[in-house]
């Protein structure tokens, strides 16, 4: 049985770390893909090595802060595969580490739209092809920061996420009745470009300090928080709607 079988779903920030692994895995589950990212070169290969796995995968290059990519996803997924079930909304940024009172406004206004905006703009386009679908499930790609911890120099990236999870539970209560869930995922330290331990010697104190923030005292690999997406976008979590569901390999519980 695969979890996703005939499924149409839409992944943004597809051509690297959690969005690739996801695109793969969901691809292996039977569903049929939209992937999006900036880099269109990226996003090529993903949709070239899921055909060789014998999956079906349409790219979309653009940016998530632009109205007019949200509204050609959905547009794509309902001209090629003919409507849509599942959307895993990943694409984000950290941004950069500084103090909220040396942050400008430009800074701030960036982080806001690429993380929290581009969130209402998928959702503005998303939720009326699943209600024409009959049901769905929506997933937001969230983090601990400004949930169970604060970390200094992530004011706008908490804020941001924060803000993300304050409006998938609106979300969540107004789309209930039509059969749509909506949850964010939240995860922990990820083996990903991103993460500053990737700009470190492995062995550098750095990294040690960074694994061991987390009780498992390693980071998540993509495929990891890929299968959490799986579970929070499939039937398998049919009764779960309204979450900031973690997966964070103990970060936010650990005090060792």
């Amino acid at each position: 049985m695969r979890y996703l079988d005939g499924k149409v779903a839409i992944i943004t920030g597809a051509s690297s770390g959690i969005g690739r692994a996801a695109a793969k895995l969901f691809a292996a589950e039977g569903a049929l893909l939209v992937v999006a990212a900036r880099r269109e070169a990226e996003l090529g290969m993903l949709v070239e090595e899921i055909g060789d796995a014998g999956g079906e995968a349409v790219a979309v290059a653009g940016d998530v802060r632009e109205e007019a990519l949200n509204r050609r996803l959905v547009e794509v997924a309902l001209q090629r595969f003919g409507g849509l079930d599942v959307a895993f909304n990943n694409a984000g940024s950290a941004g950069e580490s500084t103090p909220v009172a040396e942050l400008s406004l430009g800074a701030w206004n960036e982080m806001i739209a690429v993380n929290l905006t581009s969130a209402f703009l998928a959702a503005k386009y998303q939720v009326p092809a699943m209600i024409e679908r009959g049901g769905g499930s929506i997933v937001f790609t969230s983090t601990f920061v400004g949930h169970t911890a604060g970390m200094p120099g992530m004011g706008a990236y908490a804020a941001s996420k924060a803000g993300l999870t304050g409006l998938v539970q609106v979300l969540a209560a107004e789309l209930g009745p039509k059969n749509i869930r909506v949850n964010a995922l939240l995860p922990g330290g990820t083996d990903t470009a991103m993460n500053p331990a990737n700009f470190e010697n492995p062995d550098s104190e750095l990294v040690a300090f960074i694994h061991g923030l987390h009780a498992l005292k390693r980071l998540a690999q993509p495929e990891e928080i890929a299968k959490a997406a799986l579970f929070l976008g499939s039937d398998m979590a049919s009764f779960v709607t309204g979450t900031a569901m973690l997966a964070d390999g103990g970060v936010s519980i650990n005090r060792t």
